[in-house]
């Protein structure tokens, strides 16, 4: 890592596959880590949170040391799972479809890859998120906002 701010290049490489093999997503650098976005819309974010600068969200992710966390969108039962089911998932103070997730040693990037997929189709107009191969059964309680 270059400075504060940077997110680690190992989980940079594992999360770029995922968020650019989406149809028409780019990549990006936000105000603080990367993001990646279909058209105009986030649906993945990763950044360094530092308790010293950023104390509500370092609470949040139940963190007083500096640690890595990923936000995307989800809805309905799998939201709500997510936001109670504890560590690595909590809940941002911001948009009522976010969710956050440490991203510790104990990450199983198999479920990251799925939470990114869905959290893209959310954000993504339907004829993109027609061309991404999922689950069946998510089809029916996830769907683009347009």
């Amino acid at each position: 890592m270059t400075g504060p701010q940077d997110v680690p290049p190992e989980i940079l490489d594992r999360l770029r596959p995922v968020c650019l093999g989406l149809p028409e997503t780019y990549e990006e650098p936000a105000w603080i880590g990367t993001r990646w976005r279909i058209r105009q819309r986030t649906f993945a974010h990763v950044y360094l949170v530092d308790p010293d600068h950023q104390a509500a969200l370092a609470r949040a992710a139940g963190s007083d040391e500096p640690v890595c966390v990923l936000t995307f969108r989800s809805s309905g039962d799998e939201l709500a799972a997510l936001t109670g089911g504890g560590h690595p998932f909590f809940k941002p103070d911001w948009g009522a479809d976010v969710i956050g997730m440490v991203l510790d040693d104990g990450v199983d990037w198999e479920e990251v890859g799925e939470l990114l997929t869905e959290s893209y189709c959310l954000r993504a107009p339907k004829k993109l998120v027609a061309r991404v191969d999922r689950p069946a059964e998510l089809d029916a309680f996830t769907g683009p906002l347009e």
